[in-house]
């Protein structure tokens, strides 16, 4: 996020224990030159980094563990609807 999220956003990034993945990346520099290399040795069909070692992908859990996301056994497998994604998303 480019800057401090909503406070109707914060409450539910909060209430769902994702306010710290919000907060990522703040204050960290991008290399360009990194992300421009990790980007060419990307393969789209496969899903995965083709590097001079051998090919690599990111897993569900690598994210969780990245990102320390909670992790239990409630699911969401089906869509999600809102009758106001409106005054959810930007607070209107």
């Amino acid at each position: 996020m480019s800057g401090p999220p909503s406070l109707l956003i914060e409450n539910y990034l909060r209430e769902v224990g994702f306010w710290h993945v919000a907060n990522i990346g703040q204050g960290c520099k991008l290399d360009p030159k990194l992300i421009s290399a990790f980007i060419e040795r990307w393969r789209p069909k496969m899903h995965t980094f083709h590097l001079p070692c051998e090919e690599c992908t990111i897993t569900l859990e690598d994210m969780q563990l990245q990102l320390r996301l909670p992790v239990d056994e409630s699911v969401l497998t089906e869509s999600v609807q809102s009758a106001d994604w409106g005054a959810i998303c930007y607070d209107i």
